[in-house]
């Protein structure tokens, strides 16, 4: 990069080069291909974090292998100066450290793009000229830099170096994060790191590779922005709900959600049990809820099976409970580290008998944080489980976002405040909430707790007629809840041809996909729904200003050709022009797929 010519000093003919050789751009893709042995999550990572500390928006997608012994695994960062709502269909740049990294990950790279891989390990097809390819010696220059036994350990971080002068990155800021990211390490695994960066910064592409790129001002501020996953947010987000108390069982991808509630909540008064398993997982958190706080608990698709029958006994018992569920793909242990949105109707049907619980989900890494807000309200406001329903891609992508606002952070103060003379646990005719042991009752008359069918004071029953207004008495108090839903916001014009529904992470690729249409002149637009069940009332008013309604989201279409979400509107609105796009390979929804979508959804 050259620098600004002053009225006295006039530019060099070297200068003048540097400046035609260096490209402005507002946009990059940058795909890292190796092993999960290469640590090229941290390369992404590091980048992730510079780019939410430099008003640059930020997405990453990752994936790695499910087997103890690693394998092929990839980091891809999607750098921009606006908006970034996706990790992007096709890479700029591919960073392929082996020779199946390179076989494996050419084709996800766009013509035109640039192939930068490791000379000591690929050889690439010359002949294809779709692509410019950059070799460099990674390896044996990494080990020649680090020098001892270290061997080729810091190639990540000679790569990261490279990088950072490829795109004049803002190098002491990246430096920073590198001594923030290695601060708990022996002084020497921090100095053969700087080694390796400083080697990769100082490689010279000279003759083979003659240009460099400088990302475009961004467009946000880089203040007061925070730089994390999705679990981490959702993690602050239950602090912030008031969650001081929960328990679980390890599994991917939930477990850092557990590690961190772990170390976290006896800093604020709390505890948090790592069980023997799911259900005494689930059972320990319900008997935080029963003494009278809110309590959480979570797991991934399996763990949610287990979870289920006790799920059932803090639906009768009506207990503020929160239930996590990190999606992954199924069944069985299927998939457990790509992501999937196959568990919708596990976690609304999946109990016995009339269950009736909330289901919630996050649309992106900031939204986790809001979601499980918005999941501890619902719980203690209508005395009810509620299920979050996010998922492996969130669980690991990395955004920057706006430092939340904590103004509203709840105080998880125990309400053992004395009821008065008419209070009774599970009235008919009305909303109440549970009463914790200890709390006096003015009438002398002690409420119970049971999984049993009971009467308004939770003693046991068999009565026809109580079950059924219990029954009655559970299901309408979602339905208050769904009637103080705010309809979602429509992405576009209020009436058009086509309405995209999704939910969940799709909620980017969907939007990033609309205006893609709306500039190829397509009457596209889309809803994200939040709140899935109970759902806000008047969808149907939406829907029926669109000639069309596709609704997207990362589930098999079944035996009847409608993915989950999709089977709960045509069930909901007997709308026969709801159609789904549904997929199930273990990867996000590209642009191009749902532009597909739109276009193949008018036969």
């Amino acid at each position: 990069m050259s620098s600004t010519p002053t009225a006295e000093q006039e530019p060099s003919t070297a200068d003048q080069a540097a400046a035609e050789r260096t490209e402005d751009i507002n946009n990059a893709v940058i795909r890292l291909a190796g092993n999960s042995q290469d640590g090229i999550q941290t390369i992404g990572g590091v980048l992730a974090k510079l780019a939410g500390r430099s008003a640059q928006e930020v997405m990453t997608y990752m994936t790695i292998p499910s087997t103890i012994s690693g394998g092929a695994s990839i980091f891809q960062v999607r750098i921009g100066s606006g908006e970034v709502l996706s990790p992007g269909d096709e890479a700029d740049f591919l960073v392929a450290f082996y020779q199946d990294s390179y076989e494996n990950h050419i084709n996800n790279l766009r013509e035109g793009g640039v192939c930068l891989y490791d000379s000591d390990h690929v050889e690439p097809d010359m002949t294809d000229k779709r692509f410019t390819f950059v070799g460099v010696p990674m390896t044996s220059t990494t080990v020649e830099a680090i020098g001892g036994s270290a061997r080729d350990r810091g190639k990540n971080i000679f790569v990261l170096g490279l990088i950072t002068n490829l795109f004049d990155l803002q190098r002491e800021k990246l430096v920073h994060i590198i001594e923030n990211q290695f601060k708990n390490k022996h002084e020497s695994v921090l100095r053969n790191a700087m080694l390796a960066f400083d080697a990769g910064y100082a490689y010279q592409l000279g003759d083979i590779f003659n240009r460099s790129y400088e990302f475009e001002p961004g467009e946000a501020k880089s203040d007061g922005r925070i730089t994390t996953d999705g679990n981490t947010a959702l993690t602050y987000g239950l602090l912030a709900a008031g969650v001081r108390y929960g328990a679980g069982y390890p599994i991917t991808p939930w477990s850092s959600i557990m590690e961190l509630l772990r170390s976290e909540l006896p800093k604020y008064g709390g505890i948090f049990v790592q069980s023997e398993d799911e259900l005494a997982a689930i059972s320990t958190a319900i008997g935080f809820a029963y003494s009278g706080h809110l309590a959480a608990t979570g797991s991934s698709g399996p763990g949610l099976s287990l979870k289920m029958e006790a799920m059932g006994y803090a639906s009768m018992a009506e207990l503020p409970l929160i239930v996590i569920n990190v999606q992954r793909g199924g069944p069985s242990t299927g998939l457990p580290t790509s992501v999937e949105q196959s568990d919708l109707m596990q976690a609304i049907y999946g109990s016995h008998g009339d269950t009736p619980r909330v289901v919630i989900a996050p649309k992106d890494v900031e939204d986790c944080y809001y979601i499980a807000i918005e999941a501890g309200r619902i719980a203690r406001e209508f005395s009810t489980p509620v299920v979050i329903l996010t998922d492996q891609a969130l669980s690991s992508r990395i955004e920057a976002f706006p430092e939340p606002d904590v103004s509203g952070v709840t105080s998880p103060e125990l309400n053992l405040e004395p009821r008065d003379e008419d209070f009774k646990p599970y009235p008919f005719d009305a909303e109440t909430s549970h009463a914790p042991p200890g709390t006096r009752m003015a009438g002398g008359k002690y409420p119970v707790v049971t999984g049993l069918e009971h009467d308004e004071w939770g003693h046991p029953t068999s009565s026809p007629e109580i079950h059924q207004k219990m029954t009655d008495r559970r299901r309408d108090k979602h339905k208050r809840l769904a009637a103080s839903l705010p309809l979602p916001e429509i992405h576009g014009e209020k009436e058009g041809e086509v309405l995209l529904i999704g939910w969940g992470s799709t909620w980017g690729p969907i939007r990033e996909a609309v205006n893609v249409a709306r500039e190829s002149g397509h009457e596209v637009s889309a809803i994200h729904l939040r709140h899935i069940h109970p759902m806000p009332e008047g969808i149907d008013g939406i829907m029926n200003a669109f000639k069309r309604v596709l609704v997207i989201e990362m589930n098999d279409e079944g035996m009847y050709g409608y993915g989950q979400l999709a089977t709960l509107l045509r069930a909901r609105y007997a709308d026969n022009k709801i159609k789904s796009l549904t997929k199930c390979d273990g990867l996000n929804f590209k642009i191009r797929q749902i532009i597909a979508g739109i276009e193949n959804s008018s036969d």
